[in-house]
């Protein structure tokens, strides 16, 4: 049974973004700690006791509802100003319920620089349920415009910043052209990259908001969690639907693990994005083209700071040869290669978007010897010395003397 209130974010106080994180509510009827445990319980049962033959409580069975997965979906729907929020099994479930909303023969709009687990999901719909993507540039509005149908077009799927290639889009601008040339569709924003603590996309016009929780949101990639954020009420009880029919809700102890991950989020994101910030001015300081929105070269470097409170922890860099590129990140030692982001621990990796079609890579402009870092919670001058001997051992550096900028 559906279980979980809608949020009552209005009719509460609200604290600064750190204290949020940290501060989770027990309203009655969200399966209430009745032991006042400093940690919420975990509810570890697959089936609830009822106490009468024809109706029953609250909880009956796990995969429709559990105490544990509703706290943690309450907290979430707070942090994200969402009427209701939904915790799944990992960041693609998530995605693939939303994807649930479109029908056979509508469309959908994304952008050209996507994850590439996203675009293997939309050429999947494409091919065998007559669901067709329009892949655009969304840093530019207007070339929504000609894409665009009153009824055809059901979700607009935003990025921002794009992984790996970091781009920006306004998603306040993107909303109000869609809201308003088509009502019926929804802009639905993959906010991983950023997390709740820098960005709130409902607050800026979009309808719903998806996150891989395996990332930033937990931080120690000990689990895989999918987080589904969501503004209308109509559109909460449809997401539920597909989430309860097909039994993707997110176990109970993975649910108290992303519930503990997130209340560190904030001292997690303040170290990795300051950290962050040292290491795409060391690189810029090099003479590497560095995409990172923290540094005032980025193109739409005032857009970003318009959206969000802050850059980010993750960059990306090019060396202009695929092989050096591959030697850097072979070469480092603290940095850990991973296909992965968000952990407290700092990982390079060579993006060959093997989920990409070459031709498609080719028109879409991905640089094959693009570096992405995903920058942890290290010493920043360890992390900046290592990837300085990764640079010069590879040949992208001479063996100067380390230099910061």
């Amino acid at each position: 049974m559906n279980t979980q209130p809608e949020s009552s974010n209005s009719r509460r106080h609200t604290y600064r973004p750190a204290t949020e994180l940290v501060f989770v509510d027990c309203p009655e009827g969200s399966g209430a700690n009745h032991y006042n445990a400093a940690s919420v319980p975990i509810y570890q049962t697959a089936t609830f006791k009822q106490t009468s033959a024809t109706q029953t409580g609250e909880y009956d069975y796990t995969r429709s509802g559990n105490p544990t997965r509703s706290h943690l979906e309450n907290h979430l729907a707070k942090i994200m100003s969402a009427n209701r929020a939904f915790a799944v099994s990992s960041g693609m479930t998530a995605l693939d319920v939303v994807a649930r909303l479109v029908k056979s023969g509508e469309e959908i709009i994304a952008g050209d620089d996507l994850y590439g687990g996203t675009n293997r999901l939309l050429t999947f719909l494409n091919k065998n349920c007559d669901i067709k993507t329009h892949h655009v540039d969304t840093t530019n509005p207007e070339v929504i415009l000609p894409h665009l149908h009153p009824t055809r077009t059901r979700l607009v799927m935003l990025e921002t910043p794009t992984n790996p290639l970091i781009k920006i889009c306004d998603i306040s601008t993107i909303s109000s052209i869609v809201h308003e040339q088509c009502p019926n569709a929804l802009i639905v924003v993959d906010n991983t990259m950023m997390s709740p603590y820098l960005q709130k996309p409902l607050e800026l016009g979009a309808d719903i908001v998806i996150h891989s929780g395996t990332k930033y949101l937990s931080g120690h990639h000990d689990l895989m969690a999918g987080v589904i954020a969501v503004k209308d009420k109509v559109v909460a009880e449809k997401i539920y639907f597909t989430i309860n029919a097909t039994g993707c809700g997110l176990s109970p102890f993975d649910s108290w693990l992303l519930l503990r991950g997130v209340k560190t989020l904030a001292v997690r994101m303040d170290k990795q994005q300051s950290n962050a910030m040292q290491i795409a001015t060391f690189l810029e300081f090099h003479g590497f083209q560095v995409s990172y929105p923290g540094l005032q070269s980025h193109p739409q470097y005032e857009l970003h700071a318009r959206m969000s409170s802050g850059p980010g922890a993750v960059l990306s860099f090019t060396t202009g040869d695929t092989s050096v590129s591959e030697r850097v990140v072979e070469s480092t030692k603290l940095w850990a290669i991973s296909v992965s982001f968000g952990c407290v621990n700092s990982m390079p990796c060579r993006m060959s978007h093997a989920s990409i079609p070459a031709a498609v890579r080719e028109e879409r402009g991905f640089p094959e010897d693009l570096i992405r870092l995903c920058v942890g919670i290290e010493d920043a001058a360890d992390l900046i010395e290592d990837l300085h001997q990764a640079l010069v051992t590879a040949g992208a550096l001479k063996n100067d003397d380390l230099r910061e900028a």
